[in-house]
């Protein structure tokens, strides 16, 4: 999708050597996500039950897509050329009418809900067709592609706002299991096949720096939601206690996320051969559980400070282990695309959290938030000691020879 400067045309301008720095308009862009996140992590600590733990799973899943969609299709075309803005304003209202949908979508407001999503997936991808001059044939084929897919997946999408009950639920994940196996076949459609790697060519700094905001406004949530909840309850030790190891959990997944990881990134998609292949399954596929695994820890971090004593209830368990363990599995899983090996400190956590998980019934919520805090802030300290010794040996290493 990339190959020459952008001049003339709706793209951005490549210049070697320098990735594309977010602009302010995607800046703003992203302020939807925020709500829609917060949107869904309300959604969930409403209805924690199995269905309802499985209908915000895709409602998750389809923010998430709709919002890594665009940020491709920003990596291609300038933010900063008007049309390219109004397009991203025209996003805001689509996605301002998803995310207030959100909390009754398998209710009375499912069609305002895939009209939203399905209006900004397939908008967004004319808009991107539109843009491509007829010169560059095979960035039109792939937009083609893209156009298909999603616009077989709108009418489930559709079809499912107009159902009721498990049928929206099948029709839905119907619609979400088109547009996720989409990229993995890149985009085969009949007689144009499947698209290339050379035709995701993206500017690797850019979507690594991209994500990491996306990292950011989870993280954003989580304090929005913890700061809110703290603020209406009696402050007693055991609610101060809570707070503070909602706020310690935090850090560490940010110190874990962004110490190391989301710099070393960046920095090897931008190196890479095929940023398009390390883009897809690095940035669109494995922050999602990174993700969940924040907003899972923000539903838990509300449920320990309205209730931080007596034993832990199921959905207690089930998100203060989950989240954490989402996001571990996420960060070691992202890591090795880059490193090439597990990052021990990861495997341990994980490990922790899953015996922690045997027991965690008979612990109260105030300890069972500490301990998986404490977790987390030992797989952090772990991983930069560790990769502060590697860095000390390389260059010992340098020095000698």
């Amino acid at each position: 999708m990339a190959g020459d400067d952008g001049r003339g045309t709706l793209f951005r301008k490549t210049v070697p050597n320098q990735h594309s720095r977010v602009t302010y308009a995607e800046l703003f862009f992203d302020l939807v996500f925020v709500f829609a996140v917060t949107q869904i992590s309300h959604s969930l600590l409403g209805r924690f039950t199995s269905l309802g733990a499985l209908q915000t799973t895709l409602l998750f899943l389809a923010v998430w897509w709709v919002w890594v969609y665009t940020s491709w299709i920003t990596n291609w075309l300038n933010p900063e050329l008007t049309p390219v803005r109004i397009l991203l304003f025209l996003l805001m209202l689509g996605g301002l009418m998803l995310s207030t949908s959100i909390p009754r979508a398998f209710e009375d407001r499912g069609l305002w809900f895939a009209l939203a999503y399905a209006a900004m997936q397939v908008g967004r991808t004319v808009f991107l067709l539109a843009s491509i001059p007829p010169t560059r044939t095979p960035a039109r084929i792939n937009a083609i592609r893209i156009l298909v897919w999603l616009s077989v997946s709108a009418v489930f999408w559709i079809a499912g706002g107009v159902a009721e009950g498990y049928q929206r639920l099948l029709l839905w994940a119907v619609a979400l299991g088109i547009e996720y196996i989409s990229p993995a076949v890149r985009f085969w459609i009949p007689k144009y096949g499947a698209s290339a790697v050379a035709d995701w060519v993206v500017e690797g700094g850019h979507m690594a720096e991209r994500c990491a905001g996306f990292i950011i406004i989870a993280l954003g949530e989580s304090i929005v939601v913890t700061g809110a909840t703290f603020a209406d309850l009696s402050w007693s030790a055991e609610t101060v206690g809570a707070f503070a190891s909602a706020f310690v959990g935090a850090i560490a997944m940010w110190w874990i996320y962004f110490h190391k990881g989301a710099e070393a990134g960046s920095e090897q998609i931008s190196r890479s051969s095929e940023p398009g292949r390390l883009a897809r399954l690095a940035y669109t596929y494995l922050h999602m559980p990174i993700v969940a695994g924040i907003i899972l820890s923000a539903v838990a971090d509300e449920l320990v400070l309205t209730h931080p004593a007596g034993h832990s209830d199921l959905k207690t368990v089930v998100s203060a282990i989950g989240g954490p363990l989402l996001f571990l599995i996420g960060t070691i899983l992202f890591k090795h695309t880059f490193r090439g090996w597990f990052q021990l400190s990861h495997l341990v956590g994980i490990i922790a959290l899953g015996l922690l998980a045997w027991f965690a019934g008979a612990l109260s919520p105030l300890l069972l938030s500490g301990l998986t805090s404490a977790i987390l802030i030992v797989v952090a300290a772990w991983e930069s000691i560790s990769l502060k010794s590697v860095a000390v040996d390389t260059q010992s290493e340098v020095s000698g020879a």
